[in-house]
């Protein structure tokens, strides 16, 4: 009896062992991928953001990668079925660093969120790779879709200061959002939007790097009033022409 007891103490002492190796190999992987993401976010900023002085202080003091590390942790989480967890570290984060991101979105490598105050992501929300956000920006749905609420965001795309992107449809690779534009359909690649509601502007050729500029962009609304005002000096020209000719005939 005291045999078979024996026995079955060293079989479970040996599962044991072998979860903590399991448990270790898999802590040691996570902090592996964890600090090359890091570095992986920290390169990004310094390469897009010429108000970044070194990766100490990218690292210490810009929120946008304090969101995105913890929404690293939350999303592994998350994909566990650990939904609370998650949901309390992503809320933590957005308490020290305003910007909240859903533990169920998916996003890609090279993010960067600039700013970062007020931006929210929302839970179905997928983000491709080496896109920029800016602050104010709002990944969300509108209310009346189930199941996928969110939208889509390709590669190298970039969304303005305080642009809302509404549904779950998908903005294509390479195009750009105005700042304060409301996205409330799908935009092909390579565009631009601008508006409320916004509007296309189509671009030819693909991304330039770090093309962030958000001022320097056409504007739908006063292209349509030119637009116009060359209708209405067209027709004024015809009504004088045919007012010309009536004269001629009356004489």
């Amino acid at each position: 009896m005291n045999n078979d007891n024996s026995i079955k103490r060293k079989q479970e002492l040996q599962k044991f062992k072998k979860y903590l190796k399991k448990t270790a190999k898999e802590v040691c992987t996570g902090v592996r991928k964890t600090v090359a993401a890091v570095k992986e976010d920290v390169k990004t900023t310094r390469e897009r953001d010429p108000a970044a002085k070194s990766d100490l202080e990218v690292l210490l003091l810009y929120p946008g990668v304090h969101a995105l590390l913890a929404y690293r942790l939350a999303h592994g989480l998350y994909k566990k079925e650990h939904y609370f967890s998650a949901r309390a570290i992503s809320q933590t984060a957005r308490f020290f660093t305003g910007i909240e991101i859903h533990p169920g979105a998916t996003i890609g490598k090279g993010l960067m969120i600039d700013h970062g105050m007020g931006v929210v992501i929302g839970e179905t929300a997928e983000i491709g790779d080496n896109c920029t956000l800016y602050q104010g920006v709002t990944l969300g749905g509108t209310g009346k879709d189930v199941g996928k609420r969110h939208p889509t965001i390709g590669n190298n795309v970039m969304v303005g200061a305080g642009a809302k992107v509404l549904g779950p449809f998908k903005i294509g690779d390479n195009t750009k959002i105005a700042a304060n534009a409301v996205v409330l359909e799908e935009i092909p690649e390579s565009c631009t939007a601008v508006g409320i509601p916004a509007k296309i502007v189509r671009r030819e050729g693909k991304k330039v790097d770090n093309d962030l500029d958000q001022i320097h962009i056409p504007d739908p609304v006063a292209q349509e009033i030119k637009r116009l005002e060359n209708r209405l000096a067209s027709l004024e020209a015809e009504l004088a022409a045919l007012d010309s000719v009536a004269k001629k005939k009356k004489i």
